[in-house]
C-alpha cells in the first residue's frame, strides 16, 4: 500500500495549489491513500466546514490536525460526525470534540491514523505523548498504523519515532512547515520523517508575508498574521507499506511546485 502524508495546507492558497497539483500526483505515485494536516487550511489558521470540504473534494481521504484543531468552533460538529478527521489524541478526551484515533475501513484492509502533540513548546498540559502513543495503540484495529506527530522540537519528534519503531507503520511530523532531508526506515520497520513541511507559499515565512513576521521579531508587537502570495509548494512524503505486516518497505519525501 502507498501512502501520501501532505504536510501543513496554509490558507486558501495552499487549498486551491493542493487541488491543483494532488490528481496528478496519485496517479503519478500509484497513491492508494492520502492523508493531509489541515490544521491551518482555513484563513487566519485552524479549520472550518468549508476548508474541510475543499480538501475532501480535491483528493485527501483524511486530515490530521494540531494546535489550531479548535481555533474554530464552527468546526466543533464535524470532528464529532466525521470519521475521517482526527485531532490530536492527549488533549482530555471529555472536554474535546473528535477523537484522537480513527480506524479507516477501505474495504481490501483497514487503516489505523492517530494524530498526537508535542509537549515541549507547543501546549502546556496536555498529556505525555509517549504515553498516549501506548493508549492509542491498544485502540487500533490494523497493522497498518500511520501517526502525525504535531510538535515543535525535532528531538521530540525523532524520540517518539524510535520509540515507535516497529510498532506502526510510519511516524511522520508536522507543524514546524519546513521539510526536513530524513526520510528513513527505522531499523525495526517504521517509515520516518522529522517533518513533511507545508503546502503554501515559497517565499513567506511558514506561509505569512515575510514583512509582518520580520516586524513581529524586530518591535515584539502583535500583527495580523495575514497569507504572502506568489508561487505555491507542495511538501509530503509517500510511505510504502506491506499490507500483511504493516512495516513500512520504503519512504520518500516529495517537493511538488
Amino acid at each position: 500500500m502507498r501512502i501520501l502524508c501532505i504536510g501543513d495546507v496554509v490558507g486558501s492558497i495552499g487549498c486551491r495549489f493542493l487541488r491543483e497539483r494532488l490528481p496528478s500526483l496519485k496517479r503519478f505515485k500509484g497513491v492508494d491513500l492520502v492523508i493531509c494536516n489541515g490544521e491551518n487550511s482555513a484563513d487566519g489558521n485552524g479549520l472550518t466546514p468549508v476548508s474541510a470540504r475543499y480538501l475532501f473534494d480535491s483528493g485527501v481521504d483524511a486530515i490530521t490536525l494540531g494546535n489550531h484543531a479548535f481555533r474554530r468552533p464552527e468546526v466543533y460538529s464535524l470532528l464529532e460526525e466525521n470519521p475521517f478527521i482526527v485531532r490530536p489524541a492527549n488533549f482530555p478526551d471529555r472536554s474535546t470534540p473528535g477523537s484522537g484515533i480513527i480506524n479507516l475501513d477501505l474495504g481490501r484492509r483497514i487503516v489505523t491514523i492517530i494524530n498526537l502533540m508535542g509537549n515541549l513548546g507547543v501546549e502546556d498540559g496536555l498529556e505525555n505523548a509517549f504515553d498516549c502513543a501506548d493508549r492509542m495503540l491498544a485502540r487500533a484495529e490494523s497493522k497498518i498504523i500511520l501517526l502525525d506527530f504535531h510538535a515543535e522540537t525535532t528531538s521530540e519528534k525523532r524520540a517518539l519515532g524510535y520509540y515507535l519503531d516497529g510498532r506502526v507503520s510510519a511516524v511522520f511530523g508536522t507543524h514546524t512547515h519546513v521539510q526536513t532531508s530524513d526520510a528513513q526506515v527505522l531499523p525495526k520497520g517504521t517509515g520516518y520523517i522529522t517533518d513533511l513541511g507545508m503546502t503554501g507559499t515559497i517565499h513567506s515565512v511558514l506561509g505569512v508575508k515575510t514583512e509582518i513576521i520580520i516586524n513581529r521579531f524586530r518591535t515584539k508587537l502583535p500583527a495580523r498574521f495575514d497569507l504572502a502570495v506568489g508561487d505555491c509548494k507542495l511538501e509530503a512524503a509517500v510511505f510504502d507499506i506491506d499490507d500483511k505486516s504493516g512495516r513500512c518497505l520504503g519512504a520518500e519525501a516529495l517537493r511538488i511546485e
